[in-house]
């Protein structure tokens, strides 16, 4: 965030409703479009930015301000730095640590047995299967991921030639799928390295899948971290290194190249630009129409059921009420072969709910997304928020159930 918005010494103190103000700026947002995003009237905002309400929004309102501003941290639109941010990111996993020291333990002076490339071929085929059929993911994934890494790291390192250069693509995918476990952790600085990681061990492989792989990973790791221009500019690359093979693409290469023209369409809607955001969804949506009916890509989830979610999280994105109600009523009980993102697809069908007001409808598909997929709702910055915002100020006959569900996945904790 800009220094003029700080609280510190070196800068003026700005008021609450200031840094909204200066937030809403700086996104190109009228009042009136904040104020219908959280489901306020213009009046009500412009009292705010002008400190002359009485009382500060609650908390349940401020993240809903957070969200539409697209800010990470509730710091930056509070000042405040001792609010509970962990509701953004949810808790540290207990294997959280392991993770990070395996990843850490670089064998730069490498002793030991390598394990055969096709052996780490298929416990990282394992890993897959075990991360998308398991209710707890993380939990399954931390068991696996340390000794998983340190093996991944070793061959890339003792192999050589062409074996150097497929030991280099099993490691990208190894740091994809350690992505996919440290990702809405309390671990910022781990997320990252194993992203570069990924992507210069991709590089070394000289694999135009790997590297397709990595720039997804990547990307997707620019714009949670809400640096849109960079992860449209990774994405476009990517898009153009892979440009040359499509022509004798496999199953595997032709869904990466869908699955990253669906990236553009998910950053596109992040910026508001509906009409880009279309377009990328309905050039990845022909893509995904050249894939057999029952293939389902592990890294990515890309396929033919995917796109209708897609079309969720895009018009939810976009704030689009009402299109994103009707996708959501079309894509609700779509087969999705993958716990973790049956889970995520149902928090944003909640999300898209929310948007309608239909405080029965988020608080039921919440609690349906609990049960499919524990450690996704629990890790997921929205459904934290949605729940909380049920907790505290929803409809006083469902508040008990929402502080239940709330309990559940640790937000009250």
């Amino acid at each position: 965030m800009d220094e003029t918005t700080t609280n510190d010494a070196a800068g003026p103190v700005l008021s609450l409703g200031q840094r909204i103000q200066y937030l809403r700026e700086r996104r190109g947002m009228t009042r009136e479009v904040l104020a219908g995003l959280v489901g306020k009237s213009e009046s009500w905002l412009k009292a705010v930015e002008r400190g002359q309400r009485q009382q500060q929004p609650r908390l349940p309102i401020l993240l809903q301000l957070a969200e539409a501003l697209r800010v990470r941290d509730l710091s930056e639109l509070t000042g405040d730095q001792s609010m509970p941010i962990r509701m953004f990111t949810g808790p540290g996993h207990p294997a959280l640590a392991a993770v990070r020291e395996a990843v850490n333990a670089l064998p730069l002076q490498p002793t030991g047995t390598v394990q055969p490339l096709t052996t780490l071929r298929a416990r990282l085929d394992s890993a897959w299967r075990t991360r998308h059929s398991s209710p707890d993911h993380r939990t399954a994934l931390g068991r696996l991921l340390p000794d998983l890494i340190r093996d991944a790291q070793l061959a890339a390192v003792m192999y050589q030639g062409e074996d150097r250069r497929r030991a280099q693509a099993l490691l990208a995918e190894v740091y994809g799928l350690t992505q996919m476990f440290v990702a809405y952790q309390p671990a910022q600085d781990l997320l990252w390295r194993v992203a570069d990681r990924a992507l210069m061990a991709a590089q070394e492989s000289e694999d135009p899948l790997a590297l397709s792989c990595a720039v997804w990973f990547l990307a997707q790791a620019h714009r949670d971290a809400a640096d849109f221009d960079a992860a449209r500019s990774i994405n476009e690359q990517g898009l153009t290194a892979l440009s040359p093979h499509m022509d004798r693409a496999d199953t595997e290469l032709l869904a990466m190249w869908g699955a990253l023209h669906f990236e553009l369409a998910f950053t596109a809607a992040r910026l508001g630009e509906a009409g880009e955001a279309w377009r990328h969804w309905e050039e990845a949506g022909r893509i995904a129409d050249r894939l057999p009916g029952d293939y389902y890509q592990p890294w990515t989830s890309f396929s033919r059921v995917i796109m209708r979610p897609h079309a969720v999280t895009v018009a939810v994105e976009l704030h689009q009420s009402g299109e994103s109600a009707r996708q959501a009523d079309h894509a609700e009980a779509v087969p999705i072969p993958s716990r973790p993102r049956r889970g995520r697809h149902l928090i944003e069908v909640a999300r898209a709910h929310q948007l309608q007001h239909d405080h029965d409808a988020v608080l039921g598909t919440l609690e349906l997304a609990q049960q499919t997929a524990p450690e996704t709702i629990r890790y997921n910055g929205y459904a934290r928020r949605m729940t909380l915002e049920m907790a505290e100020a929803g409809p006083a006959r469902l508040r008990r159930q929402a502080r239940e569900l709330a309990d559940k996945i640790g937000v009250l904790t």
